[in-house]
């Protein structure tokens, strides 16, 4: 199949040619046709599976083919959980709408709004944004939803996980009843669903999986090492490998920033990304790790959602997440468009239990090595990891806490916004 055969317009084909695009993947070729019909669609796609063009291409193709108001009020909107995923989706409507007569802006939290607000003040036919961010600016009469025809909700699963459900409920209100609707998120839960069931109206439902699976593309490692040296034996691998670039994924902003000290003072070029650095600090070290000047990248998983880092070769889970589907989101970030990409993970007694569910997802048993020198603690506990020390509850418990949890009350918790930063800015 070709991008040809979708039926969008030739400005869309022209953009598409540029980028270098020829065939469109699985996700493209369910999820294009149904929304040039109009139809909503509630999609299942990973990172990695083409699915911004997804929804881009058509919506683009939609709006050009509609009729222009004088004023530009907005008429599409794509809502997303993180500052780089909003980022990386206005880069992609600016490229594949370079041919037409449409305008795009993004907005979100962390950085100055006055920029943003005379963007809008301009006419906007597209706009991606943050929930935070956008019901400061629409309470603040900067801008209007009343014009909407199209709504995307990208990473849904993650803005559930963020606690946006109640920014989500808002910001329907704003928006007329009559529009397309179209979800993406990683996983049909139960909690995707029953949003779902709130927003769409008899959508076309499509999944796709990313062209290489986890096992075929990715070399998979376990390390066992004592808790205590897993440091140690991050910083042995890396040197004594001479990795050039290695995203390592932490479970909490507070260990990501120790474990980046540690790097640094150990001779390895590092920066940690996540939701407490400034959206500056944070476009700073991403532009470092993609050229080289930074080895080491330490993230936290919300942070990292959306990050686009083409052919990287080493991914490593310092701590195992508590959520399987996780590991796969976070090694899949190697071993694209073909290229081989190597997983490691660094595994203490008590995320035993983590490994157990981790390797009953993949549907196989991760190769074990243990190094010398840093081998585990035989009198360790295999209990999981207390609670207050894993991802799902290391928010601090109370009013002002930062995150909302997988657990518990977590669609009906929101975040703060006591400050410039506002929601969408408060993660890791």
């Amino acid at each position: 199949m070709s991008f040809e055969s979708l039926g969008l317009s030739e400005a869309l084909l022209k953009a598409i040619s540029k980028k270098g695009y020829t065939t469109p993947s699985p996700i493209q070729q369910k999820a294009i046709p149904a929304v040039l019909e109009r139809k909503d669609v509630l999609a299942s796609a990973q990172t990695g599976t083409g699915k911004t063009a997804g929804f881009t291409l058509p919506m683009l193709h939609l709006l050009s083919q509609g009729q222009q108001l004088r004023h530009r009020p907005v008429r599409a909107l794509v809502l997303t959980p993180t500052r780089e995923l909003a980022a990386q989706v206005f880069a992609n409507v600016k490229e594949y709408g370079e041919f037409l007569d449409l305008r795009s802006a993004v907005i979100f939290g962390g950085v100055n709004q006055k920029p943003q607000v005379a963007q809008l003040r301009q006419g906007v036919d597209i706009l991606v944004a943050t929930p935070g961010r956008l019901i400061d600016l629409h309470s603040q009469g900067v801008l209007s939803l009343s014009k909407i025809e199209i709504l995307v909700l990208d990473e849904a699963d993650r803005m559930l996980d963020m606690g946006f459900l109640r920014d989500i409920e808002r910001i329907m209100k704003m928006m007329p009843s009559r529009r397309q609707n179209l979800m993406f998120s990683a996983t049909f839960s139960k909690e995707i669903k029953r949003l779902a069931n709130g927003i769409l109206h008899h959508p076309v439902q499509v999944e796709a999986t990313p062209e290489n699976t986890t096992v075929d593309a990715i070399s998979q490692k376990v390390y066992r090492v004592a808790k205590g040296l897993k440091t140690g034996l991050i910083i042995k691998l890396i040197s004594e490998g001479d990795w050039k670039q290695v995203l390592v994924f932490a479970r909490t902003k507070h260990g990501a920033n120790k474990l980046c000290k540690k790097m640094i003072s150990a001779g390895i070029s590092a920066a940690a990304i996540h939701g407490n650095k400034s959206q500056g600090a944070r476009t700073k070290a991403l532009a470092g790790f993609k050229s080289g000047s930074i080895r080491v990248l330490v993230a936290t998983d919300i942070a990292a959602r959306g990050l686009d880092i083409p052919l990287l070769p080493h991914v490593v889970n310092f701590e195992l997440p508590n959520i399987s589907e996780d590991y796969v989101h976070r090694i899949g970030r190697t071993g694209r468009a073909g290229a081989s990409g190597e997983a490691i993970s660094l595994v203490s007694a008590d995320e035993t239990t983590y490994l157990r569910d981790i390797e009953k997802l993949v549907g196989e048993k991760i190769p074990v090595e243990i190094v010398e020198g840093f081998e585990p603690d035989p009198n360790a506990s295999t209990e999981p990891i207390k609670q207050g020390q894993g991802r799902q509850n290391s928010r601090p418990r109370n009013s002002n806490s930062n995150n909302s949890s997988r657990s518990g009350n977590r669609n009906n918790r929101r975040p703060n916004r006591n400050n410039d930063k506002r929601s969408d800015s408060r993660r890791r």
